[in-house]
């Protein structure tokens, strides 16, 4: 089987979406042709066409998905949309106006309320997955100046993250410290309140994406308090692999990716959040982070993707 990714910013970003694409492109590569186009060719319906792919992932949404949509008018292929913009109007128009043969949910929560919107496209829950040959417990290779216990949060440096409310609430615990990892246009405000409000317990980095096993295991405890709207946070998944816990906004799709793996709180209370973070530092663990972490498996994943593209073609 031929398949494509149209993946517009594989080369120069690296988001949840874009580690799913590398992800999934190298487990389907063992049964199957598999190429990547990003950049410009990702938006190339002409290029799309001239593929002979059997398979269309369209990531980037809105007039990709359309537009990939409208391709099969010549070509025969079955185009597949997953959810990784999340519950909202960019998933309304990939599934309604799109209408791909499959939408990919990835959690029961999106499943349930994508169908209300897919008329004619069939529906199925696959959730991301984590590499947990590369994400698993041991000793970190990274030194960093931060005082213990360490407190890890990882994502885009975007509003919808929401690490001000981490931040807040770390200031309440007496000894903690705060690592924050990720790219974005919020870099310096954070930096800013960070400094301001936890001084030396505080620093904000960037890591390749190679190195991000090691800097899970820096840490004792992971947070990311991001908006309900969150696709599925690959983030969690990684870091219980290297047994981390978890604390997490207390809602379906969380509930059902963490599992026993944290606890869960409203992360816009402060003293609230700041207690349950404090509860989960000293909680003993063992490995039920790492045990829930195997059900997201890639090589699991992948199967289940290849499950469906054998029935599509």
């Amino acid at each position: 089987m031929k398949i494509a990714f149209l993946s517009r910013y594989q080369q120069t970003t690296n988001r949840g979406a874009e580690s799913f694409v590398a992800e999934l492109s190298e487990q389907l590569a063992k049964k199957n042709k598999v190429e990547i186009l990003c950049n410009k060719d990702a938006d190339n319906l002409s290029k799309i066409i001239q593929g002979n792919y059997q398979v269309v992932f369209a990531i980037n949404g809105r007039w990709q998905s359309l537009q990939a949509s409208l391709g099969r008018l010549r070509v025969r292929y079955k185009l597949v949309i997953t959810g990784q913009s999340g519950i909202g109007k960019d998933d309304i128009l990939n599934i309604s106006l799109a209408k791909p043969d499959v939408f990919v949910a990835l959690t029961d929560y999106m499943r349930d309320w994508a169908r209300k919107w897919a008329w004619g496209s069939k529906v199925v829950k696959i959730p991301n997955g984590v590499d947990t040959n590369k994400f698993k417990p041991g000793k970190s290779n990274l030194k960093i100046n931060l005082p213990q216990p360490i407190i890890l949060s990882v994502g885009a440096l975007q509003w919808y993250k929401h690490h001000e409310l981490t931040i807040k609430a770390v200031t309440r615990l007496q000894s903690a410290s705060l690592l924050i990892v990720g790219t974005g246009n919020q870099e310096q405000q954070l930096q800013e309140m960070g400094q301001k409000l936890l001084g030396k317990r505080f620093a904000l980095a960037k890591f390749p994406y190679q190195q991000m096993p090691d800097v899970y295991r820096l840490a004792d405890l992971f947070v990311l308090p991001s908006w309900e709207r969150e696709a599925f946070g690959i983030a969690y998944i990684e870091a219980m692999a290297t047994n981390l816990p978890v604390v997490a906004p207390d809602d379906s799709p969380r509930r059902e990716i963490i599992g026993t793996g944290g606890i869960f709180t409203n992360v816009y209370d402060t003293p609230i959040y700041a207690q349950s973070i404090e509860r989960a530092l000293k909680q003993n663990w063992q490995h039920k982070p790492h045990t829930q972490s195997l059900k997201f498996d890639w090589s699991k994943i992948g199967e289940q993707y290849q499950q469906l593209l054998d029935s599509l073609v």
